[in-house]
């Protein structure tokens, strides 16, 4: 080290510095370096550090260079120097001495700069140990770096396969991870074999590279003696350390693998709640044994598979029993209507971006009505758990009800805003209802906070129908709205009605009306067929990976088989009215001349007449009596005669001498078909007969 004193200035009177005795004991040497006189005092136990006997050193800093390697020396000239430059207050740093028998080792020095009024160096007080004991071999040291090096690789492998598996939903996805993640690669495995628990029996799930998987073992008992079977039985891990070792415990399974060259092995037990769900096997083809580290990693892996397996378990059981309920409260068919084409979707969310499914509030329905008509409804209710789907149930149920009582659409929708108010549940759902009148092709849309429709005309082209709507349902009835506005559109023959719920519209951070544009656009390009192009519209659905339910609703009008009315006539009876009477008999006469067969007149007359008295005699309000022509497959003219009472016509047994009783016993011989229809809050009963279009016979 260089000389950087000057003898001539005297030294400071505290020099040299008096060390602390605790530094001895702690073998520790001090050393004081005036920078003006250039000498350099230690004591004792720096002697010792540097392995200078007795009167060796002679207090120049040039004969430390004895000691220290000159590449040594310039590294500490340089840090020294750096130090007093820059204002340091001190330094250390670890350097390589050379004792006396030659042998390098490592020293420690701290350093601490005494400076004068204006800065300038002038004193540097500090210690030296010895810190081989410290550091160690060089060797060793880089020895024990790369086992902590291994480990962490080890520990890292564990937590992001543990980070993978946490987005994993089912036992698809878990198996997926395991067999998929670079983390069980980078442990080294060859091959990994995964086997779930079912009673008594372990199925596999997971059996390593192609063409690894061996006979007889898809299923196997627990007490058969495969390490993966004695794993589950004994709840603690089985761990192969060579091939001998395999070939003696499980000779059977052996013989099956040898050609995997397998050199060690590791089956976990798949524990969960104190209780075992499986197993994993670890298969290597590298390494043989497993040191403490290896076994503590291990184990840390199946306990994480281990919470996976049985949260996506749980998750699809929770899953089979939603969507179970899903399935009960959606139509288990949809009934076939003469006169149209219809197709239904029902797409469950996905949610978070996985694929794993739930439930939600969205519903489709199809209702038949009397006279040729079909109701279509969709709606949504919100929220997306079981909740939803229970109230979406019981929402399609009453809708369907009032829709089938004859209900017109905006009482339909009235009724079932006041029916969601008053059940117990804080949702409100958004629907629309649309009565389509198949013969005629008007179609009237009642829209409860609804998405509007769509139509798609015969030469391909789709527009969106502008609905004026209500509040939702349940809302409409809080805040006492309950009129909602009844829109009308026409389908033309071969034109389709789309219904939809907004899952199929919306997307993140787009516009409601660009989404009800690139739809239009879907459809317009897309099939003909109503089932095509509904298959066409959930698949986009599908390949969006939306996180909202999709219903769909396609109703298409026929021209080639829909029912075509020839006309309609309508008389009202009022009681004890004999005129009013005496006309509708005269118009049911009138109507079989012109529009019937006349052979038929008598029987259509009889019963018409029938029906009109016992609405009279039975109810106290007035009867309504509508005939119409429904030509078809076959042409038929029908007889409705409507009242004001609920009550259905029953049959009674006539006495002998009786004189009532018989009529619906007639009306039931005489006619091809009859039935009753709520109409409101009263009823329809109504009869068709078959006839010839006069002059055909």
């Amino acid at each position: 080290m260089a000389d950087r004193g000057a003898s001539a200035r005297s030294l400071p009177d505290d020099w040299p510095a008096h060390p602390d005795p605790i530094l001895a004991l702690n073998r520790m040497g001090s050393f004081d370096w005036d920078l003006d006189t250039g000498l350099y005092h230690m004591d004792a136990q720096a002697h010792e550090v540097f392995d200078f006997g007795p009167g060796e050193f002679d207090g120049r800093p040039d004969s430390l260079e004895l000691r220290i390697p000159v590449a040594e020396a310039h590294r500490l000239d340089a840090l020294v120097a750096q130090a007093m430059k820059d204002g340091s207050e001190n330094y250390g740093a670890y350097f390589r001495i050379r004792t006396r028998d030659g042998s390098l080792r490592w020293t420690h020095t701290q350093g601490y700069i005494r400076r004068d009024d204006t800065g300038r160096p002038r004193r540097i007080v500090g210690i030296v140990r010895d810190a081989t004991q410290e550091l160690g071999d060089v060797e060793a040291r880089r020895e024990h770096a790369a086992q902590d090096e291994a480990r962490r690789r080890q520990t890292n492998v564990v937590q992001l396969t543990t980070a993978a598996l946490a987005h994993a939903r089912t036992v698809d996805d878990v198996i997926d991870v395991l067999k998929d993640t670079q983390g069980l690669t980078h442990l080294g495995a060859a091959s990994i074999v995964v086997g779930l628990l079912e009673g008594d029996r372990i199925v596999l799930a997971a059996e390593g590279p192609q063409d690894s998987f061996v006979p007889g073992t898809r299923v196997t008992r627990v007490d058969e003696p495969y390490p993966m079977s004695e794993a589950v039985r004994s709840l603690s891990p089985r761990f192969v350390e060579s091939p001998e070792e395999f070939a003696e415990r499980y000779p059977g399974l052996w013989q099956h693998i040898i050609g995997l060259h397998i050199t060690s092995a590791a089956y976990l037990p798949l524990i969960a709640q104190a209780r075992p769900i499986g197993a994993v096997g670890l298969l290597y083809s590298d390494r043989r044994g497993f040191s403490p580290e290896d076994r503590n990693v291990l184990l840390a892996l199946g306990s994480s598979i281990a919470q996976s397996l049985q949260r996506a378990m749980l998750y699809e059981q929770e899953m089979d029993l939603a969507a179970g309920l899903q399935q009960a409260m959606l139509p288990r068919t949809i009934p076939s209507v003469p006169g149209c084409d219809v197709a239904v979707r029902y797409r469950a969310a996905t949610l978070g971006g996985a694929l794993a499914r739930d439930i939600g509030g969205d519903w489709y329905d199809l209702i038949p009505l009397p006279g040729g008509r079909v109701g279509a409804v969709i709606g949504d209710v919100q929220g997306h758990d079981t909740h939803a789907a229970a109230v979406m149930g019981q929402l399609r149920i009453v809708l369907r009800a009032y829709a089938a009582e004859g209900h017109t659409p905006a009482t339909v929708m009235a009724r079932a805003s006041v029916f969601l108010h008053e059940l117990d549940t804080d949702r409100f759902a958004t629907c629309l209802y649309a009565e389509a009148d198949l013969a005629t092709g008007v179609v009237q849309v009642v829209r409860a906070g609804h998405l509007d429709p769509l139509v798609r005309g015969g030469d391909g082209g789709c527009r969106r129908v502008a609905v004026e709507g209500g509040l939702p349902l349940g809302l409409s009835a809080e805040f006492g709205r309950l009129a909602y506005p009844v829109g009308t559109l026409e389908l033309d023959p071969g034109d389709t009605l789309l219904l939809c719920t907004d899952g199929l519209v919306e997307q993140p951070g787009a516009d409601l009306d660009d989404g009800m544009r690139v739809l239009a656009e879907l459809v317009e390009s897309g099939p003909a067929d109503v089932r095509a192009l509904a298959d066409r519209l959930i698949e986009v659905a599908e390949a969006r990976r939306g996180d909202d339910d999709v219903a769909l609703l396609l109703l298409r009008r026929r021209a080639e088989d829909a029912p075509r009315r020839g006309g309609r006539l309508q008389q009202h009876v009022a009681p004890g009215d004999p005129e009013a009477l005496t006309e509708a008999r005269h118009m049911i006469r009138a109507a079989v001349r012109t529009w019937g067969d006349e052979e038929r007149g008598d029987e259509i007359e009889l019963v018409a007449d029938e029906l009109i008295t016992n609405a009279l005699m039975h109810t106290e309000g007035s009867a309504i009596v509508t005939l119409r022509v429904l030509e078809g497959a076959d042409r038929r003219l029908r007889v409705e005669v409507e009242d004001s009472s609920s009550a259905l016509p029953r049959r009674r047994e006539a006495g002998e001498a009786g004189v009532s009783g018989r009529g619906l016993f007639l009306v039931e011989a005489l006619t091809d078909l009859w039935g009753v229809e709520a109409r409101g809050g009263g009823k329809c009963v109504w009869s068709e007969f078959v006839v010839h279009a006069p002059g055909d016979r």
